[in-house]
């Protein structure tokens, strides 16, 4: 009797505390899921908010080397870049990018530029999921802290709910509303339950990295972090700023390629451009590992001076250049990336209902929730509504529309609409209006690009055919994701 009376309070204070956690930062939590399923296909979404950009597939050496001149032309008016960052073009995206502390400019096969990088919209959809658009520092530790957060919901959950593997392939989904919500809601969960524990934990790792290099840097190296990421990602030299011609980055990509032809480069790095104590860094992907690449170091002469050891060197290094990947699904090409896309879709609604079911047993207590889930609608529903209306804005008033202050404007006017009238903002009319905002948006898309290339034209095609789904009439969905706000239904 004891251990049975032990067994229900422990699994009593899980479920309170699985509540509680759940109510604290679901919003959050759920809005750093949607971004971070959209953040997954981040370079297809470039090119889809840049779709008349000119295209190559390949960057010679000689073409890369070109280009840097070509880039601080345009920038000769600007402050001297510290660094400068040649992003390789790939299957994803095929647009070679020079960035520069000052812009980021595309460049064609020849190294000419072909236009200023402006996609605004993407950056923003990632800066809300890596930081929530804070300040860099805080918001990775934040976001870290609500990885920890999803977590302690992932272990609570299971524990609060003895029978969650037993019943794993019972799925009531035309049952009772709150029955079928209850089941998606906890089938969800365990059967993406390694992929969300792998996935919360390594982003967990990535945002609260900050505050453990912090630590580190406060107890041995009197506060300086570079010391204590060297230690991982290898360290810069001693700069020497007295100029010098440009570092000869083609004479290092030839090394590399004669030297490790099975690594393909991604990046290629000049720390410090145009000085003596110039060097240069190339990184490059490395076939059948999960680390995002190793890293080889050349001085500005093009001389190989080693490498950082991502690839080969002690089980921590690999480990901690492994997270990125693991977290992102940056590896092993399009099933993989379908897979986290899937996952995260899961993710969010796993978020929504949770927090959809406690305010449905609220209202069974008699409390009116009215204003709370019109607002909670107004979360699982507004918040892609507001990212496909920031994402007319910046097609509309160009690349240097402020588009974050947009989205958290947009967003927080809608919550103050849905607590002032939340009849408005059920989450029949929400999902509707989302629908309905994304088959148009797509549309228009394509007819104003012409199409465009056809990684260009499958991005619409999924925004249509999700947009769809989302609006058609009769689906059940709007049911399992957010609670009507109009008469209860019987329990």
């Amino acid at each position: 009797m004891t251990t049975a009376a032990g067994d229900k309070s422990l699994v009593q204070r899980a479920l309170s505390g699985h509540a509680a956690l759940g109510l604290i930062a679901g919003a959050l939590i759920y809005l750093i899921a949607v971004t971070g399923t959209l953040v997954v296909v981040l370079e297809q979404w470039q090119r889809w908010e840049q779709p008349d950009i000119a295209e190559s597939a390949h960057l010679t050496p000689q073409a890369a080397q070109a280009s840097i001149p070509n880039v601080l032309a345009r920038e000769a008016d600007m402050t001297p870049t510290a660094h400068l960052y040649i992003r390789m073009p790939n299957a994803a995206l095929p647009r070679p990018v020079v960035t520069t502390d000052n812009k980021a400019w595309y460049i064609d096969g020849e190294g000419r530029v072909a236009g200023r990088e402006g996609h605004s919209w993407t950056e923003m959809v990632a800066a809300l999921h890596y930081n929530l658009t804070l300040p860099v520092i805080w918001g990775m530790i934040l976001v870290g802290v609500l990885g920890v957060a999803l977590a302690a919901l992932l272990i609570t959950g299971v524990v609060s709910h003895p029978k969650i593997f037993k019943d794993a392939f019972r799925l009531r989904a035309r049952g009772e509303p709150q029955l079928a919500r209850a089941d998606w809601h906890n089938r969800l969960g365990v059967w993406t339950l390694p992929f969300t524990l792998a996935v919360t934990l390594t982003g967990a790792f990535i945002g609260l990295s900050y505050t453990s290099v912090g630590t580190l840097a406060q107890s041995y190296t009197g506060g300086a972090m570079d010391p204590v990421y060297a230690t991982i990602f290898g360290a810069e030299p001693e700069h020497d700023p007295a100029p010098a011609p440009m570092a000869n980055i083609a004479r290092a990509m030839d090394t590399v390629a004669a030297r490790f032809p099975e690594a393909e480069p991604t990046y290629v790095v000049v720390h410090d451009p145009m000085t003596r104590g110039q060097f240069v860094q190339i990184i490059a992907e490395q076939p059948r590992r999960l680390i995002y690449g190793e890293v080889y170091s050349f001085d500005g002469a093009g001389t190989y001076l080693g490498k950082v050891g991502l690839s080969d060197g002690a089980l921590g290094r690999q480990a901690a250049a492994s997270t990125y990947n693991l977290h992102f699904g940056n590896y092993a090409g399009l099933p993989v990336q379908l897979a986290y896309i899937a996952f995260g879709i899961a993710l969010c609604v796993i978020t929504a209902t949770g927090t959809t079911m406690w305010l449905r047993k609220r209202r069974r207590k008699g409390h009116d929730i009215a204003r709370m889930a019109a607002a909670w609608a107004m979360t699982v529903w507004g918040i892609p509504l507001v990212l496909v209306l920031v994402a007319a804005l910046r097609f509309a008033g160009g690349p240097d529309m402020p588009v974050v202050a947009a989205f958290w404007g947009l967003l927080g006017a809608g919550l103050i609409g849905a607590a002032a009238w939340p009849a408005l903002f059920s989450d029949a009319a929400m999902r509707r209006a989302l629908g309905i905002a994304m088959i148009a948006g797509a549309l228009l898309h394509l007819v104003w690009f012409g199409g465009g290339a056809p990684g260009v034209v499958a991005m619409n095609l999924a925004i249509l055919v999700a947009g769809a789904v989302i609006w058609r009439p009769g689906v059940r969905l709007a049911g399992v994701m957010a609670p009507r706000t109009g008469r209860p239904e019987t329990a």
